[in-house]
């Protein structure tokens, strides 16, 4: 029993164990249930005849129930599974299509599709030794066809290539390996994004909502990246949120082209605020620091103060404080950057300017700064802007 019980422990990614049963272990399993487990409590009497392995006709029943249920909600929706798994080439593309745009109608109909699907494979696999398995197995196929191309969306999500795909701009080279398409591609300049072509390839896609979607997740992916490097950056994150509640909670679908529209216009926001550094005469790492230190009314001389102040502090703590390995971990290192921090600030030669900041002022921004120099410089250089020039 505790063989069993211990293949089958499950986690992220595991369902459930597969016992291979060589020796007739189940058989002496259910000996030793009729024995052990004969007597419930309070001397009870218990079912004798216990099986601890469910009958084949109910795993196949709980999986056809688990398929009908992508089948209904995929028809509900104008798609059609048999479609995937009767059709070749485009017409079979189409299919695949569809049934994206049937998943990604909004955040809510995503998420529950692929709990449907993981439903799906996760009793596909219990049923993996059992007669009659392979009459589901075209279903199986197609529904993970679906499943994995939301996930490569989700995981390619490139927003210079949802804006060229709509342009239809297309690469000389490409290699085809099967149903796979490789593209050699340059960057698209976001910058010189014409919204009123964009608006008509759009208005033309037969693939809206997974186009919004895809967008969605590659804007999360370089939000996530913009606010671990600056923690100052939360209004884009708000501006991002407010977006995405609106289009969750409109029933009307017209509006799929604004929501369409205002991600490409908070595209362009966040385009220029990555190009913010190098207006500010800064460095990505420096610019932070001095997001941080900055404060409201200050003169073009006090800016720039600020700014030197922002290198000279980030240039001692890499040079050596942040050099200590494993600097995190102990308590001692820790206080050490935090006092390096605070010296600094309050020192008269490279400090802040005592007549523009208060005590209270110094000590908190001494704060800040640590909290960021500890979520983003676990090692030098840190792993949060070593391949900034490639993002």
């Amino acid at each position: 029993m505790q063989a069993i019980a211990r293949a089958n422990r499950v986690h992220k990614g595991k369902n459930n164990g597969l016992i291979v049963d060589y020796c007739g272990i189940l058989k002496h399993l259910r000996k030793a249930l009729a024995t052990f487990a004969g007597v419930a409590d309070a001397g009870h009497k218990r079912d004798a005849r216990v099986n601890p392995a469910r009958p084949e006709n109910e795993l196949l029943s709980d999986l056809d129930e688990a398929i009908t249920f992508v089948r209904s909600f995929l028809r509900e929706r104008g798609a059609s599974l048999d479609d995937i798994i009767h059709n070749k080439g485009f017409e079979r593309n189409a299919a695949i299509l569809a049934a994206k745009e049937a998943a990604n109608e909004n955040d809510e109909t995503r998420k529950r599709f692929e709990v449907m699907c993981r439903e799906v494979f996760r009793k596909f696999k219990a049923c993996i030794n059992v007669k009659g398995l392979s009459r589901y197995r075209a279903d199986y196929e197609a529904i993970n066809i679906i499943y994995k191309s939301l996930q490569k969306d989700r995981q390619q999500a490139d927003i210079s290539d949802i804006i060229r795909q709509l342009h239809q701009v297309v690469d000389e080279a490409i290699v085809t390996k099967g149903d796979r398409v490789e593209t050699e591609t340059t960057a698209y300049d976001i910058s010189k994004i014409d919204f009123e072509r964009l608006r008509k390839e759009f208005d033309r896609s037969p693939a809206k909502k997974t186009t919004v979607q895809n967008l969605k997740s590659a804007i999360e992916t370089r939000l996530k990246r913009l606010l671990i490097q600056n923690p100052l950056r939360t209004n884009f994150q708000s501006h991002y949120e407010q977006i995405v509640a609106e289009y969750n909670r409109e029933k009307d679908r017209a509006t799929i082209e604004q929501t369409f529209e205002a991600l490409l216009r908070l595209v362009e926001e966040l385009n220029e605020e990555e190009h913010r550094a190098i207006r500010e005469g800064l460095d990505e790492e420096s610019l932070a620091i001095f997001d941080l230190l900055k404060k409201p009314d200050l003169n073009k001389k006090e800016i720039q103060k600020i700014k030197d102040i922002s290198v000279s502090l980030l240039k001692r703590l890499k040079e050596e404080k942040l050099r200590i390995d494993h600097w995190q971990e102990k308590e001692a290192t820790r206080d050490a950057v935090r006092l390096s921090i605070y010296d600094f600030l309050w020192n008269e030669e490279t400090g802040l300017p005592v007549e523009i900041y208060s005590e209270d002022e110094v000590t908190q921004k001494a704060l800040e700064i640590f909290k960021h120099i500890y979520r983003v410089y676990p090692t030098i250089p840190s792993p949060f802007y070593e391949n900034l020039a490639s993002a």
